[in-house]
């Protein structure tokens, strides 16, 4: 097994975590970048193609759209007998604008047919995909995203000492949210959110945990609305589990998400969960037994569940406990089971035992 990645000038710690997989390194290819640039792309191309013709691989899985197309192309150039594909971006969702949103969907469509599974991480990407013709559903496979969950099952920090190092009152909750600060993920409604709350709750700090292109957008929209001072911008952060160990509620405002990763973590810390019902999100939260689901781009909304947690922590301690059984079902090991069995139901079903470059 090897794993490739393109270059990122923005902190994720998933990236970093490959080299941790069973104690392997990942090799790096710095012409694969997310943006459009047709050099790079091609020498990326070529770069993909001579590392899968020299590996003689017999499956190659690609991720995302970038490493999906360039990826998969690489494989059937190499002769790879199998071809699978994890989607992971928002090309249904209006992200990219209509014209290019057509455009991807399109190029999606031919890539289907040189893919012998897409494995969506929800029931809503499968369907949203066979939605767009880009393949019948029978070429499609749903398994969730799995998480880590040691690091949130068994968090050694002190809430309190975080909240300290934080410069957060001891006596204060805590309403967080981890993630990239880019428009996306939603940030600005939920620090519109917070003026709201505020104005209701006194011992209350708002913690932003992530870095991205609209820090200081978001930070000047809280000293706007004169809550700068019960707003804190953590940065990016490595301990994610301590972080979230010192939240009294967990919140994901974002437009659209995949799955929301970040919601199984909390959850597995038994943290109760404010979220926007969007994309794979409620098959992660369930409304009202979980958390508590509300519509995008909506601060009244997200300012009423918040509140409502605030003012019933009996409920917030139910949803806390009811998520920590939840999560155990996102788990990586329940991931990598599924993965293991598609994997060995398409070599069976392949009459190639081995790659036309294998010696």
């Amino acid at each position: 097994m090897e794993l490739v990645a393109g270059r990122t000038t923005s902190p994720t710690p998933e990236l970093s975590r490959l080299g941790m997989v069973k104690g392997r390194d990942w090799i790096e290819v710095p012409e694969l970048v997310r943006e459009i640039d047709p050099l790079k792309d091609l020498r990326a191309l070529f770069k993909l193609y001579f590392l899968i013709r020299k590996g003689r691989f017999q499956i190659v899985h690609t991720h995302s759209s970038k490493a999906g197309v360039l990826g998969r192309l690489a494989a059937r150039m190499a002769g790879v007998p199998i071809v699978v594909h994890t989607p992971h971006g928002h090309v249904f969702y209006g992200y990219y604008g209509p014209l290019l949103s057509r455009l991807f969907a399109a190029v999606e469509r031919f890539l289907a047919l040189i893919t012998d599974r897409i494995v969506t991480l929800t029931e809503r990407g499968k369907w949203e995909h066979v939605r767009f013709k880009v393949a019948g559903p029978e070429k499609f496979v749903v398994v969730h995203s799995g998480v880590d969950l040691g690091p949130f099952l068994e968090v050694g920090a002190d809430p309190g000492r975080t909240k300290e190092d934080l410069g957060i009152a001891p006596e204060d909750r805590v309403v967080g949210s981890l993630g990239r600060l880019v428009p996306i993920k939603g940030h600005r409604y939920l620090i519109e959110a917070a003026g709201l709350v505020l104005s209701r709750f006194r011992n209350v700090t708002f913690l932003l945990a992530g870095e991205g292109p609209l820090r200081r957008e978001l930070e000047a929209l809280a000293e706007g609305l004169g809550i700068a001072h019960k707003v804190v911008f953590a940065g990016h952060r490595d301990d994610e589990a301590e972080v979230i160990s010192a939240m009294d509620i967990f919140v994901l405002p974002s437009l659209n998400e995949g799955m929301g990763r970040v919601l199984v973590e909390a959850m597995a810390e038994g943290k109760p969960i404010v979220a926007t019902s969007v994309g794979g999100v409620p098959e992660v939260v369930e409304h009202g037994r979980t958390g508590l689901l509300v519509p995008p781009k909506d601060p009244d909304a997200l300012a009423g569940a918040i509140s409502e947690l605030l003012e019933h922590p009996e409920m917030a301690r139910r949803f806390g406990e009811a998520g920590r059984e939840r999560a155990s079902l996102f788990s990586a090991e329940r991931m990598v089971e599924r993965i293991g069995k598609l994997y060995d139901e398409l070599l069976k079903g392949s009459e190639v035992r081995r790659c036309p470059h294998s010696t």
